[in-house]
C-alpha cells in the first residue's frame, strides 16, 4: 500500500520495542544525514562521515532504550514509518550521560563528535525557560512516506505523551534545518531564540503544555 492511500485509522502510534531500533536508526539516519548541525559535529568533510553518523544515532537509540526514555513509532501494520525520541523531565539523561554511553560514543563518533554533542546539549538546556520539560531529540519520517501527514500524526502522539505527564511544562526542540521551523510552527511551537552551536545557527522552540 502506498503512503498516499494511508489514513489515520490505519496508523498506530506505539512505543518502540528493542526489535524496532534497527529500523528506527535507519529512518533517523536518513532524516539527519543533511542536517547542518550533524554535518558539523561528525565532520562531513572527512572520510567516514556516514559511518560516524550512523554509529552515533545507533548509540543514542541504545542509550534511550537503556534509560527507558520515550521513543514513539508510527506503524502501518508491522511497518515502521516514523519515529520520535524524547527525553523525559525526570531523566538524569542530560550532558552528564552515563559512562558507558560516553565510552561507546567516543569509540564510534570520535572525541570531536562526542564533545560537540555534549556541548550542544548543555547550551540548549541552559536556554530553555522551564524546570521540567520534555526534549525532542530526534524526529523523522521514512523518505517514502513523507508529505502525507505522518509528521503531524507524530506531533499528536507527542502531545498525548505530554498530557499524560503531570510534571512536564512542555516540549522543547532545537531546529537547524530551515524548512523544519515551519513544521514546528504549525504544531504551535513558539520560537524562544536563535541559538548558535559551534558555527551552526538554529532556533530553539518550545510548545507549552495546554
Amino acid at each position: 500500500m502506498s503512503a498516499a492511500t494511508l489514513s489515520e485509522q490505519e496508523i498506530k502510534a506505539v512505543f518502540l520495542s528493542a526489535e524496532d531500533l534497527k529500523v528506527a536508526c535507519s529512518i533517523l539516519y536518513q532524516a539527519y544525514h543533511d542536517d547542518p548541525l550533524f554535518m558539523q559535529i561528525f565532520q562531513v568533510d572527512k572520510e567516514g562521515y556516514e559511518s560516524r553518523l550512523r554509529a552515533a544515532i545507533r548509540e543514542e537509540l541504545n542509550s534511550f532504550w537503556m534509560a527507558r526514555q520515550p521513543m514513539i513509532g508510527l506503524f502501518e501494520g508491522e511497518r515502521l514509518l516514523a519515529v520520535a525520541c524524547l527525553i523525559s523531565p525526570d531523566a538524569c539523561f542530560g550532558p552528564g550521560r552515563f559512562w558507558h554511553w560516553r565510552l561507546k560514543m567516543l569509540l564510534t563518533a570520535g572525541f570531536f563528535g562526542t564533545r560537540q554533542m555534549v556541548e550542544k546539549e548543555i547550551k540548549v538546556k541552559a536556554h530553555v525557560p522551564a524546570a521540567h520539560y520534555h526534549m525532542l531529540s530526534f524526529i523523522g519520517v521514512h523518505p517514502d512516506h513523507q508529505h502525507h501527514g505522518l509528521g503531524h500524526i507524530l506531533m499528536g502522539a507527542i502531545d498525548t505523551l505530554l498530557q499524560e505527564d503531570p510534571v512536564s511544562e512542555g516540549v522543547a526542540v532545537y531546529v537547524t534545518v530551515p524548512k523544519c521551523k515551519a513544521f514546528f510552527e504549525d504544531g504551535e511551537y513558539q520560537l524562544l531564540e536563535d541559538l548558535e552551536t559551534g558555527q551552526i545557527k538554529g532556533q530553539l522552540m518550545f510548545r507549552k503544555r495546554q
